[in-house]
């Protein structure tokens, strides 16, 4: 074959362009993030990819904080002792019969020290009963002492154990839109469920329970969810995605769908604060209503003074006892306009004792009022 050396140097040429060409994109890609193939190229499949790729991210995130986390969590349950009970007999008449002791799961709670303390809301163990903290592992410990908060649905279980693994406590910095799970026994019957979603609002002001369910709390400033929260959730903890508890789990609106509610974590570090101080908790002012605030936008759209609407008041508190009914707007509060508190009727309430007598300014069917309350205490 004879050796021709135009082609030769014709190939070589080529190569020595695609070769720069290769080399010259590489580097304005890179340094100068010049990208002239993106006007050219369709990229839906790359766009597809980084969103697989994302998804993946996120999954892998709460994977990891379940691992970390779910040693911290426990099932909280209510042991029913053996008991005599009298039922009819089918031949008429009626007979004695032993009932077996009983366990049945209640709510959720987790750990807080190494040493035993766990945390769970106060509705959770509020029977004169007793109680069984139950880890993921299926380790069984007796509550030795149980501490509610009257001030918050909060409680503080004392187990005996130790070398036990706490939970990390986050900052209470939260954005509504911001990712969280949720860990806890739903329907009391299956343990350590997840669920995620977004923290949906902030400074919410509700009343968990209810005169049938034989409590009744008044909480403000909660966290609003659509992380699935359903009956069992009850004192599980509420996460972010580094896995630090940013809420107690406490709440779900009845009726609704993925409107649930948790108390931050920053009433809960003040209510440890104040037990491993005095060992005890302090009652906290009680008024009795649930309430939305109007802020100046809506107030003005509606023509309506800015304050706290009054969706539901608490039979036989001291709302209910002053007069106060639901669609009234509270304006002032002893002298102190709502407007004027970021955090609205909650922010003005917390300033003040049990006992204290004070005037609500309120505005119903276009007129403004003046009632007089005597604030109870939490119970």
């Amino acid at each position: 074959m004879r050796f021709n050396l135009k082609s030769f140097l014709l190939g070589l040429s080529l190569s020595f362009i695609v070769l720069v060409s290769a080399v010259g994109g590489a580097i304005a890609d890179r340094i100068f993030v010049i990208t002239p193939l993106d006007n050219l190229v369709e990229r839906s499949g790359l766009a597809g990819v980084a969103a697989q790729r994302q998804i993946l991210k996120e999954e892998s995130a709460v994977i990891d904080v379940v691992k970390n986390i779910s040693p911290s969590v426990v099932t909280v349950a209510i042991q029913t002792p053996e008991r005599q009970i009298l039922e009819f007999s089918p031949f008429g008449g009626l007979r004695q019969r032993t009932q077996e002791e009983q366990q049945q799961d209640i709510g959720s709670g987790f750990i807080v020290s190494s040493d035993g303390l766990v945390i769970t809301n106060k509705h959770v163990v509020s029977q004169d009963a007793q109680y069984v903290v139950i880890t993921q592992d299926g380790t069984q410990y007796q509550v030795s002492e149980i501490n509610p908060d009257p001030a918050n649905d909060l409680a503080i279980l004392k187990i005996d154990a130790d070398n036990l693994q706490p939970v990390e406590l986050g900052q209470d910095d939260l954005q509504v839109g911001q990712f969280v799970i949720a860990i806890g026994t739903a329907l009391g019957e299956f343990r350590h469920t997840v669920t995620t979603g977004v923290v949906s609002g902030l400074g919410r002001g509700i009343v968990a329970g209810s005169v049938y369910e034989g409590y009744v709390e008044e909480l403000n400033d909660v966290i609003q969810t659509d992380a699935a929260i359903n009956p069992g959730n009850s004192g599980g903890p509420l996460l972010n995605s580094s896995g630090q508890v940013i809420g107690v789990n406490v709440a779900v609106a009845a009726g609704a769908e993925n409107i649930g509610f948790a108390i931050p974590v920053e009433i809960l570090k003040k209510a440890l604060d104040e037990f491993e101080k005095t060992g005890t908790f302090a009652s906290k002012a009680f008024l009795g209503v649930t309430y939305q605030m109007i802020n100046e936008r809506n107030a003005i759209m509606n023509e309506v003074p800015q304050g706290a609407y009054i969706t539901d008041v608490v039979p036989g508190s001291a709302a209910d006892r002053a007069g106060v009914d639901p669609g009234d707007i509270i304006t002032g509060f002893d002298g102190q306009r709502l407007a004027d508190f970021e955090d609205g009727l909650a922010e003005v309430i917390n300033q003040y004792e049990v006992g204290d007598r004070v005037e609500i300014n309120i505005w119903r069917d276009g007129e403004f009022l003046n009632l007089t309350a005597t604030l109870s205490a939490s119970e």
